[in-house]
C-alpha cells in the first residue's frame, strides 16, 4: 500500500509533543515511518515569579502544529487529512494544573521548571520515605497547602499539560503510567499510585477540612496498549480548526516526554538505559527491582509499561563546555579564519581523544547554573590546574567533556556501587553525541557500559508518542511494549555501538576523585563570589 492510500484511508498514527520551546508533530505510516511533520515554537512566561504558558499558548501552539503537519501531508501527498488510526500526546512532565468542578482552571499552569515548592518536597519525601522532586505535581499541591492558597479548597481535578490536552480532546481524565509517576509515586506491582501513600497524604492534609481525597482528583493510571478514550467532535473542532478531521479516534494514553524518550531510543527494557546530553543530562535506567532505600539524588519513574526507572538528572552538561568552544571560535574570526561550526565542534571533540586518560590531573566543572546532585545553590564554571598538570588542548577538551557527565556520574555511582544496578546497553542522544564517536566514547567510559547512537534517535518525543499510540493500535495478545519496539519497530535500524574503553574507564575513575576532592574548591569559590 503506498502512503497515499494509506493516508486517505486512516491508517496512520499522530504523535504530537509538547516541548519546552517546540511542539512537534509527527505523522507516522503502518511501519512507524515519518511520512509528514509539523511545528510550533513557544517560550515559557515568567509572571509573578512563576514559570507558565497560558491556555491561549497551548492552544494556539497545537492547533498550528497540527495545520502545518496536515499542510505537509497536503503539499506531498495531495490529500486532505481527515481520518486517522490513533492519536497521541505528550509533554512536559510534572508541574501543576488544578481545575474546579466546572473545569475552569484555578491558577495559571505551574510549570516543572519551577523550583517553589521546597518545604514540600522535604515533607512528602520525609512522609512517604520516598523521594519527592520540587517539580513533581504532588509536591505543587500540598505547597499550595503550606502556602494557605484560596483555590486549593475548590480543586476537582488536577493534571498535566498532556493530561489536560488528552481530557479536553477525549473527556477522559486518565494519564500514561510513565507521566503519572512524575505526579505521585507509583506502586509498580499495581500500576497504580501507592494506596498507602495515598492515605498518608489524606491524613496528612485532614486538618484543612477540604471537599476531596486525594484520590478523587488524581487521573486515572493506564499502561501502555491501554485505550485511553476517543475524539469526540468537539475536541477534533480543537485539534483541527479547518474542521476536516473526523471524531471517533482512538487516543493512547497521554505520556511524559520521560517515557516517549524510551520509546524513541528503545529503552524500555529491563536492564536497558537511555542518556540524553545537550544543555542538561539526564541517564533512565530500567531496573530489575526496586531500590532498597531513597536518594536525594535520584528520581524513581516508569516506563509507559509501567517497570521502574531511576533518573539521574543533572542540571548542567555542556553550557560551559560550548562557551569554550565559542571562545576559540572568536579567537579564530580574530586572525582571521573562517571555521565552520560543525567542523569547529568535530575537530575539538576528537582532539580530546589525544588526551592523557586521566585529563592529565586537569580539573573543571561546568556549573552554569545550581546543581541539586553535588549541592551547589548557584553556578560557578571553574577551571582548575597545578603547576605540575599537562596543560594542553587535548587535555583541556577532554577535561571539559569528563566534567559535563561529572555530576551525573555522581547519581550514577550511587546506583552501581550502593544498589548494584547493572545495564546492558545504553543509547544515547542530544547534543553531545553528534560530533561522530567521541560522545559516546567519554560515556562508555563514564559507565564502563556499551553506549550506542540510533539513526532514529534525532526523531525525538513526538515520534514516541506515535511509538506508544502504533503499539495500541496494533499489538498482538501478550506482546509487550519491548517486544514490540525490538520486533516490529527497530529491528531493522542501524546503530554505532562503542564498547568501554579499559583505560578509558580508569582515567574517568581517576578524573572523578579529583572531582569529588575538589568539590570543597568549587563551593569555596561560590560562596566568595556570593560575597
Amino acid at each position: 500500500m503506498n502512503t497515499k492510500q494509506a493516508v486517505q484511508e486512516g491508517r496512520t498514527v499522530l504523535g504530537i509533543e509538547f516541548g519546552s520551546t517546540r511542539i512537534k508533530a509527527v505523522l507516522v505510516d503502518e511501519n512507524a515511518h515519518p511520512i509528514a511533520q509539523g511545528g510550533y515554537d513557544w517560550e515559557n512566561r515568567y509572571v509573578d515569579n512563576i514559570w507558565s504558558y497560558t491556555l491561549e499558548d497551548i492552544w494556539k501552539g497545537l492547533q498550528g502544529c497540527y495545520q502545518e503537519m496536515a499542510e505537509d501531508v497536503k503539499k506531498n501527498y495531495g490529500v486532505t487529512l481527515k481520518k486517522i488510526g490513533a492519536i497521541g500526546f505528550s509533554g512536559m512532565m510534572h508541574g501543576y494544573m488544578p481545575f474546579d468542578k466546572e473545569g475552569k482552571l484555578l491558577v495559571p499552569f505551574r510549570t516543572w521548571r519551577n523550583n517553589i515548592t521546597g518545604q514540600a518536597s522535604d515533607v512528602l519525601s520525609e512522609l512517604f520515605n520516598f523521594q519527592i522532586p520540587q517539580r513533581w505535581s504532588i509536591a505543587h499541591l500540598y505547597q499550595a497547602i503550606l502556602n494557605g492558597e484560596e483555590h486549593v479548597k475548590d480543586v476537582a481535578f488536577f493534571t498535566t499539560l498532556a493530561g489536560y490536552i488528552h481530557w479536553k480532546l477525549t473527556g477522559e481524565k486518565v494519564i500514561g503510567i510513565g507521566e503519572a509517576s512524575g505526579m505521585f509515586p507509583i506502586d509498580v506491582e499495581k500500576k497504580d499510585f501507592y494506596p498507602k501513600m495515598l492515605d498518608q497524604f489524606d491524613e496528612l492534609v485532614a486538618p484543612k477540612g477540604y471537599p476531596w481525597k486525594i484520590r478523587e482528583i488524581l487521573p486515572k493510571v493506564l499502561v501502555a496498549g491501554e485505550a485511553a478514550g476517543i475524539l469526540t467532535e468537539e475536541g477534533a473542532k480543537l485539534l483541527d480548526v479547518s474542521g476536516e478531521l473526523e471524531a471517533g479516534i482512538p487516543l493512547c494514553p497521554p505520556e511524559g516526554d520521560a517515557g516517549t524518550g524510551m520509546a524513541a531510543t528503545n529503552s524500555v527494557r529491563q536492564r536497558t538505559g537511555n542518556v540524553s546530553a545537550g544543555t542538561s543530562v539526564f541517564a533512565m535506567l530500567v531496573l530489575e527491582k526496586e531500590l532498597s532505600t531513597r536518594y536525594p539524588e535520584i528520581d524513581m519513574v516508569t516506563t509507559p509499561a509501567g517497570d521502574s526507572v531511576a533518573m539521574v538528572h543533572s542540571n548542567n552538561c555542556t553550557s560551559d563546555l560550548n562557551a569554550w568552544v565559542g571562545l576559540f571560535d572568536e579567537f579564530a574570526s580574530a586572525i582571521g579564519a573562517k571555521i565552520d561550526k560543525n567542523q569547529l565542534f568535530s575537530t575539538l571533540y576528537n582532539k580530546a581523544l589525544e588526551g592523557d586518560k586521566d585529563c592529565g590531573g586537569l580539573l573543571a566543572y561546568g556549573y552554569l547554573s545550581g546543581e541539586h546532585i553535588t549541592h551547589f545553590e548557584e553556578g560557578r564554571p571553574l577551571f582548575v590546574r597545578t603547576p605540575g598538570s599537562h596543560f594542553s588542548l587535548a587535555n583541556f577538551m577532554r577535561v571539559n567533556l569528563y566534567t559535563a557527565l561529572g555530576a551525573l556520574k555522581t547519581g550514577l555511582d550511587i546506583l552501581s556501587s550502593k544498589e548494584g544496578v547493572e545495564v546492558d546497553k545504553i543509547l544515547g542522544h542530544g547534543g553531545l553525541f553528534k560530533t561522530p564517536g567521541v560522545g559516546q566514547k567519554i560515556l562508555a567510559a563514564a559507565m564502563n557500559a556499551p553506549v550506542s547512537v540510533m539513526e532514529t534517535a534525532g526523531e525525538g518525543g513526538a515520534w514516541g508518542i506515535a511509538l506508544l499510540a502504533s503499539y495500541m493500535l496494533q499489538k498482538k495478545d501478550g506482546e509487550s511494549l519491548a517486544d514490540y519496539l525490538d520486533s516490529r519497530v527497530f529491528a531493522d535500524s542501524k546503530a554505532i555501538r562503542v564498547e568501554p574503553d579499559t583505560e578509558d574507564v580508569a582515567g574517568f575513575e581517576t578524573f572523578m576523585k579529583r572531582y569529588q576532592a575538589g568539590l570543597a574548591i568549587e563551593r569555596a569559590a561560590v560562596e566568595s563570589l556570593a560575597d
